[in-house]
């Protein structure tokens, strides 16, 4: 039986816009029928851990804009970035994978991500469950 495409993204970014990213990808290619592995690193952890993730924070770069941006997602109730990554998993194969040595390095304890991650693996196992993707983005 042929194995389904898999579609990893490396989500080292945690500014909204960025998480954005990763989850209208994310779950966009699970719909698809993709397999879908989402590999949180470093500020991903971290903003995880801190429960943070649906915060509408932006690049300094744009926080001109940063107000008016807001104030559209929220008109046009676009979903939270924790929403889009469940909606993710019911609509197909999704994982949200934490790397171990992101968590130490971040000072994060694994227990303070477990609710939210599907596993808790090390570079050599993520690059194993990684091979051979047909598309791989960093983020």
């Amino acid at each position: 039986m042929p194995t389904k495409p898999r579609f990893v993204i490396f989500a080292h970014n945690a500014t909204y816009d960025k998480l954005h990213q990763t989850a209208t990808l994310g779950l966009t290619a699970a719909a698809m029928g993709k397999d879908v592995i989402v590999v949180l690193l470093f500020w991903t952890l971290k903003k995880l851990a801190d429960g943070r993730l649906n915060e509408l924070d932006f690049p300094p770069e744009y926080a001109i804009q940063a107000p008016e941006v807001a104030r559209l997602l929220k008109e046009r109730h676009v979903p939270l970035i924790t929403e889009m990554f469940e909606e993710a998993k019911k609509v197909g194969q999704f994982k949200l994978i934490a790397c171990s040595a992101g968590l130490e390095y971040m000072n994060v304890d694994a227990q303070a991500v477990a609710g939210g991650v599907d596993d808790v693996m090390g570079l050599p196992a993520i690059l194993a469950a990684c091979a051979g993707a047909e598309t791989t983005l960093f983020i």
